[in-house]
């Protein structure tokens, strides 16, 4: 066959291939419109305005979290270091107190009654300070033992009392709120041995 039976692909007026031909920028679903230069740039100069204004809110966002976080802890620790400075205040009466009953126990002929006295009140102003920062005694004589605030040291026979039941407070234990400090160490009663025998 010669060059000249090669058969062209032919093109219409409009410059479309025809034939079924897809020309270059065509896709399967019909003419893809690619963006001229300049608007591309433009484009391109859109999103990485608003990339930056997003960056830019994303750190304006953190650095306010970071603030937040900061001032949170400040008054945390102000508030910390107020309450801690109120009980201070209470506790050097105390200790005032019982410096001055000390000086009073080494004079010579102290007198026994006044420093029973000197003592009580000084008792009495440490309980004071203590209600005011809502810490309460634990004194379960006579109670049923709890083991979410007792400490049980020993169990005692006992005929008086049912078993189970406080009998002694070794140490009062201390509450701060719904927050146990320190347990009350306790004597418990147990059943007498051999008490249920000829029952």
């Amino acid at each position: 066959m010669s060059g000249e039976d090669k058969r062209e692909t032919p093109i219409g007026e409009s410059g479309q291939v025809e034939n079924g031909a897809e020309p270059s920028g065509t896709g399967p679903d019909g003419p893809v419109e690619m963006p001229e230069g300049e608007d591309l740039q433009a484009a391109l100069r859109e999103a990485e305005a608003r990339a930056e204004e997003n960056w830019s809110q994303f750190l304006r966002a953190r650095a306010e979290m970071e603030n937040l976080r900061r001032r949170a802890e400040k008054d945390v620790a102000a508030a910390r270091q107020q309450s801690l400075e109120k009980l201070a205040s209470e506790l050097l009466g105390v200790k005032d107190s019982l410096e001055m009953g000390l000086q009073a126990a080494n004079e010579d002929g102290a007198d026994v009654a006044k420093l029973a006295e000197g003592s009580e009140l000084t008792l009495r102003m440490f309980n004071q300070a203590l209600e005011k920062f809502s810490i309460e005694e634990l004194n379960p004589e006579g109670q049923r033992f709890d083991p979410e605030a007792h400490e049980a040291m020993a169990a005692q026979e006992a005929t008086d009392v049912e078993p189970n039941t406080v009998i002694n407070v070794v140490q009062k234990g201390y509450r701060l709120g719904d927050r146990l400090l320190r347990p009350a160490m306790v004597i418990v009663a147990k059943a007498p041995s051999g008490s249920g025998a000829g029952s």
